[in-house]
């Protein structure tokens, strides 16, 4: 890659900047399709169980331990990115992601396979993930949703590439086996991508339409005035809701298929196929809306569809597939839209050049919508008995969102902008 700092000199890929940035998108995906892999973690459990003699609370924990890690530690990594450098950020992921994976390869108890699958290739996943993103949304200032939507899709599609992709190794080599043969493949893709993951000079805007754009939006600088500001915390509150709601779904997706339903397990699993699907496309599609609407109309639409999902699963039946599939299609449609609402918002409401560290911060919500939507679905089945209790808090939770983002997910009062 040749760069210039001079505007209109500047190339990417040996194009015009303004053209040769739009590789950067599928890079960026292929980077996001390799740690999304982390949503694919069920085709390892049973194996796993059988080989390690492991019981199915025990399968479950590297899994959690990982999106834990990874919530955890994308804060904490946004703000060495402009220090380290997205190159070597990249890098570094990679190589402790193949480190975490390689570990795990060896573990001959649940202990070591924590600890490398769930803790440090969930740190690499933590240290990677925003790197993408962020090298979006500063090569397309002009269409920052679209261009973070797109880069995201990898990690919400991954399931489907990966999975398959899981499962024919393991069929073949052993799980334990195919978690080297995966890690390894990881690292040398994210490593050979990572030189490509450069920022453009600050000065640089594809054109004077862009520029325009820009000036008029740009708030003061952040992230010292960020954690004072009413709108931090209306967003952090919704994203979390809204990733609370989608994970609890995401993990009972098949059980509710197949107990409230009656559908087979075959069936359950296409089912899955179908709603990846969904949370898949909801990404672009988020961020191209949060380019031309307030983030608040586009959350209050988000919420609005997973109320009618809670509502079509409370009035569900056994037999009655198309229902759940267009409830549970929603909730993850829902959910792939937040990975793309949140960074989209954290852009339009702070100030785009401190993004990393503030979508690091905001990320947070991320970590506990994550911890207790996987926890709380499944408790309210032990509880209850049936999962269909679940709908109700989650129903809730919709409402409160949408009350949430009408009155706090907006741009602080003109004091704290600059003026245009």
């Amino acid at each position: 890659m040749n760069s210039s700092t001079q505007g209109s000199d500047l190339t990417l890929f040996g194009l015009p900047a303004e053209r040769g940035r739009w590789f950067l998108i599928p890079l960026g995906m292929l980077v996001l399709l390799c740690l999304g892999t982390v949503y694919s973690w069920s085709i390892f459990r049973r194996p796993l169980e059988a080989e390690l003699n492991l019981t199915a609370t025990q399968s479950l924990l590297p899994y959690m331990i990982a999106l834990l890690c990874y919530a955890i530690t994308m804060p904490i990594a946004g703000f060495y990115i402009t220090r380290m450098g997205t190159r070597l950020m990249t890098a570094i992921g990679a190589i402790v992601v193949g480190i975490g994976y390689s570990l795990a390869s060896f573990a001959d108890g649940i202990g070591v396979m924590v600890l490398g699958y769930g803790v440090i290739a969930g740190i690499g996943v933590g240290i990677t993930y925003g790197i993408p993103m962020a090298v979006a949304a500063r090569w397309f200032p002009d269409k920052k949703g679209l261009a973070v939507g797109l880069t995201i899709v990898g990690f919400g599609l991954s399931p489907l590439v990966t999975a398959p992709l899981a499962k024919g190794l393991i069929d073949t080599y052993g799980v334990q086996r195919s978690l080297l043969i995966l890690g390894v493949t990881f690292t040398l893709i994210i490593l050979a991508i990572s030189t490509t993951m450069t920022l453009p000079p600050t000065c640089w805007i594809p054109s004077p339409t862009a520029r325009g754009q820009q000036k008029r939006s740009l708030p003061v600088s952040y992230p010292d005035k960020m954690l004072k500001s009413p709108s931090f915390y209306g967003l952090w509150m919704c994203y979390t809701i809204g990733t609370f709601v989608g994970l609890s779904a995401i993990g009972i997706s098949s059980p509710v298929g197949e107990e409230l339903i009656a559908i087979d397990s075959a069936m359950a699993a296409t089912s899955v196929s179908i709603f990846a699907l969904f949370n898949g496309v909801s990404r672009p599609l988020f961020g191209w809306l949060c380019d031309r609407l307030q983030p608040r109309y586009v959350a209050i639409a988000s919420y609005t569809l997973i109320l009618i999902g809670c509502i079509l699963m409370l009035n569900a039946g056994e037999g009655q597939v198309a229902t759940y599939i267009v409830a549970f299609s929603l909730f993850w449609f829902s959910l792939g839209g937040w990975l793309a609402l949140a960074p989209t918002a954290t852009l339009r409401l702070f100030n785009p050049d401190d993004y990393a560290q503030n979508y690091g911060i905001v990320f947070t919500a991320y970590g506990v919508g994550a911890l207790l939507g996987t926890l709380v679905a499944g408790q309210l089945r032990d509880w209850f008995g049936s999962y269909v209790y679940a709908f109700y808090p989650m129903g809730g939770l919709a409402i409160v969102g949408i009350i949430l983002a009408t009155f706090m997910l907006k741009r602080d009062r003109p004091k704290l902008l600059v003026s245009e």
